[in-house]
């Protein structure tokens, strides 16, 4: 007869937990689990990301319903239980459902730490802990503005800079001087906070919240020195607290958590407790990995399988927000018995820092480039000895390179810090189940299932593992976690089914979501566009938020205003428009842009139409995937070195590839001779004049991966180039991947491939047919908007009286 196990807590360390419980016996159990919140197991560590909007709800899910009926586990969600009875073996939910249990496992996780201040029960305040918690925000941001985020630590930046992603005007209030003083020194976070704060980020240092003000609702906060801060929405994240009355009150030993020995068996011999509620040797963990570890032992424990036991972990942090890599472990200060060695870059704002204890690694703050992490932490948990390490180049051996090489790595180092995988899991998972792909790894062995930083190792991994036998162009996924099927397939799908809308697309080739994701909602609207542009109409609500307000949205929640410019050419008129509408709006910020263009900055949403009209100008799109502008020299209009006249040849180009769709922004260039002072070189598609003709240039890239553009061909007249760049433009619309630039198109197609396909007459031909057609379907994005009245609608504010 089976026993019964019945757990507390839905969350990821007690569903790992069970998961390796029914690893080792699937069949001396019969389980129930209990979760208050009404969902399945789902990746809390993701909720950073869907609130920036990398990822949508449904993808953070880890465990489906399917998962608990297949494992014969009874699930019972939005259920919170309120007592154990332990010398009846009870448990007594808020239901007044009893269970009885021969084991019991408490996982009931932590809750945010709420401030006791006035006003701190006001609607507007929240924690940032569970998919209600991260709704909430996302809701608020679609009618609020200004939002205060109390605790400059790992959660509160993350929440800040999602925040600010949603349009929200955004204040970190945070209690010391510096930010993540825990895992970062003062030289790490300046430098943190100076790239968030150009992120848009702004924040009160040294800051005690005293009140939360409003009536009804949050209206604002108060500071012990007495400044204000107005705020429509207060999330707090200053902390964890483990939830630890239930088993206070059934007289279990609770200090911080719920105190366990080194097999996670509470005071009671009956009774286990895993996760953040959990205590062991004085510490209560706050990461996922140390969780983990903790899950592992216990059910290694409670299925009689012999283990060592538990013997604390040493942590790493990670923060996860764009363009801001950090890693930090162990001690970050130095002080009579640790020396650091460390080493700033300050062209790369790259800082390293090792701490070291008698010749022994004891701590690691690394910021800007952080692949030495998983190679530094490594000698930190396993104490190795440095000496024969050179320290100049901040712990390499002599003659050793830079990157990270698995090959070198053992096969308990640490691939996935997030799921605690190690490098020999992950090998012996590849030869064992014979996994050929990323995807199939980390189904398997959860490596880079969490926050998803780990999947290049992972790859190195399976490259180095499998040798000739591994297939890089295997390795990927579909377009986005709804669908296994590629970009190639589902645009196949589109021609050959007939498919003529999203929902169409979705239902047909069973993707996972009715809804889709933010991923495949926007590039399933531009793959419809292109593939069928006479018969779908774009759908706006698809689009991300520049695009569909026809322009950039600014950190304050402002927008940018940017009219074409042909070629960089302006007129007096134009000029003096452009002067009487910043009068007139007010505009704070009046500048001439990289693109040589004049750019509006500031403006507010409510005004953008009135400004559109009083300009009486096209919009340049600077917000959008199509064709930016084209750079050009005045060329020999005026200049003495110019061959031809890259300015009307740039202006012609501009007017006849203007306001169609790409897969990503495209920049193009021409210039009047080989000089270069239109830089054509770091264009998508560049045009040298020389004397006897054009030479063409594509696949050039100028952003944070600078990419040198290929030279293809060189043509004799301006009818010409025009015909092989936009040939070159719809052969990218037809095959390129939503959101890749031509630098890495041209690389992922091969050059050699792009170059026949252009100097085939007859594709060159239908190829601009095909683009013809399509733009024949595209109207002027500021005028369309002026002229229609749902989406003038759109830039309505609600006035509050």
């Amino acid at each position: 007869m089976k026993k019964r196990l019945v757990m507390i807590g839905n969350g990821m360390a007690g569903i790992r937990c069970m998961e390796e419980i029914l690893k080792h016996d699937c069949d001396s159990y019969e389980i129930t689990i209990f979760g208050d919140e009404p969902h399945p197991n789902y990746n809390r560590i993701m909720l950073s990301h869907v609130l920036q909007g990398k990822t949508n709800m449904q993808d953070i899910i880890m465990n489906e319903y399917s998962w608990y009926e297949e494992n014969e586990i009874t699930l019972y969600t939005n259920e919170r239980v309120q007592s154990i009875n332990r010398e009846e073996k009870i448990i007594i939910t808020e239901k007044n459902r009893t269970l009885t249990y021969d084991k019991l496992i408490i996982a009931t996780g932590s809750s945010a730490f709420i401030l006791p201040v006035e006003g701190s029960t006001l609607p507007g305040v929240t924690g940032f802990r569970t998919i209600e918690d991260t709704q909430f925000m996302i809701d608020t941001a679609k009618e609020k503005k200004k939002a205060v985020v109390i605790g400059g630590g790992l959660l509160g930046l993350e929440a800040a800079r999602g925040l600010i992603d949603l349009g929200m005007d955004v204040h970190v209030v945070h209690l010391m001087p510096n930010l993540m003083e825990q895992q970062l020194d003062t030289k790490a976070a300046s430098l943190l906070r100076e790239d968030l704060e150009a992120q848009g980020m702004n924040f009160l240092m040294e800051k005690k919240t005293v009140k939360i003000l409003g009536t009804n609702h949050v209206e604002g906060i108060q500071f012990e020195d007495g400044e204000v801060v107005d705020c429509d929405l207060i999330v707090m994240a200053v902390g964890i607290r483990p939830n630890t009355q239930i088993a206070k009150d059934a007289g279990l030993i609770v200090n911080r958590g719920i105190v366990v020995n080194d097999y996670m068996l509470t005071n009671d011999e009956s009774i286990y407790a895993v996760g953040e509620c959990a205590e062991h040797d004085g510490i209560a963990y706050g990461l996922v990995a140390p969780l983990y570890e903790q899950g592992a032992i216990l059910a290694k424990h409670i299925t009689n399988l012999q283990t060592d036991g538990y013997s604390g972990s040493i942590v790493g942090t990670q923060l996860k927000v764009a363009g801001c890599d950090l890693f930090s472990a162990g001690q970050i200060y130095e002080d009579d018995q640790t020396k650091a060695i460390s080493i700033f870059n300050e062209c790369k704002r790259s800082y390293k820092k090792v701490l070291i204890r008698d010749n022994k690694v004891v701590g690691i703050v690394l910021y800007g480039d952080t692949a030495d992490g998983t190679r530094l932490f490594s000698m930190l948990k396993k104490e190795e000895d440095i000496q024969e390490y050179t320290p100049a180049s901040i712990l390499h051996k002599a003659g050793e390179e830079s990157e990270l090489d698995v090959a070198t790595m053992s096969a308990d180092d640490t691939i996935c810090g997030c799921n605690g995988v190690t490098k020999g899991t992950i090998v012996h998972a590849i030869l064992e189940q014979e996994l050929t792909t990323f995807e199939e790894v980390k189904g398997c062995t959860k490596a880079a299932g969490s926050c998803g930083k780990c999947r290049p190792l992972v790859e190195q991994v399976l490259s180095h593992t499998l040798g000739d036998a591994f297939d890089a162009s295997a390795q990927s996924a579909g377009m986005c976690g709804c669908t296994t099927l590629s970009r190639d397939e589902v645009v196949a799908a589109i021609h050959e089914k007939g498919l003529k809308s999203p929902k169409e697309v979705r239902n047909v080739l069973g993707f996972a979501h009715e809804d889709g994701c933010s991923k495949c909602r926007p590039a399933l609207n531009y793959y419809l566009r292109m593939a069928i542009p006479e018969e779908y109409e774009d759908d706006k609500s698809s689009r991300f938020v520049n695009e569909r307000m026809n322009g950039n949205i600014q950190h304050d929640g402002t927008f940018s205003v940017i009219p074409r410019m042909y070629g960089g050419v302006t007129t007096a008129d134009d000029l003096m428009k452009i002067a009487e509408v910043a009068k007139k709006y007010d505009v704070p910020l009046v500048k001439i842009t990289g693109a040589s263009r004049i750019g509006l900055y500031g403006v507010k949403k409510q005004d953008l139409p009135n400004v559109w009209a009083d300009l009486h100008m096209t919009s340049g799109y600077a917000y959008s995937k199509s064709l930016r502008n084209v750079k050009s020299c005045v060329g020999s209009r005026f200049c003495r070195f110019g061959t031809k006249d890259s300015l009307g040849l740039g202006m012609l180009l501009e007017q006849s590839l203007e306001m169609v769709d790409t897969p990503h922004k495209m920049k193009m260039g021409v210039t009047g001779c080989p000089r270069n002072c239109a830089e054509v070189l770091t264009k998508d598609f560049g045009v040298v004049c020389v004397e006897n003709g054009y030479q063409l240039y594509i696949g050039g890239n100028g952003g944070t991966e600078v990419r040198e553009a290929d030279f293809v061909m060189i043509v004799p007249t301006e009818d010409d180039v025009l015909r092989i760049a936009t040939a070159y433009m719809q052969y990218y619309r037809e095959t390129g991947i939503y959101g890749e630039r031509t630098a890495y198109w041209t690389e992922r197609l091969g050059f050699d491939h792009i170059k026949e396909i252009l100097q085939d007459a007859n594709m060159v031909t239908k190829l601009n047919e095909r683009f013809q057609t399509a733009r024949g379907t595209y109207k002027e994005a500021w005028g369309q908007a002026l002229e229609t009245k749902s989406l003038k609608a759109m830039y309505e504010v609600e006035t509050v009286k």
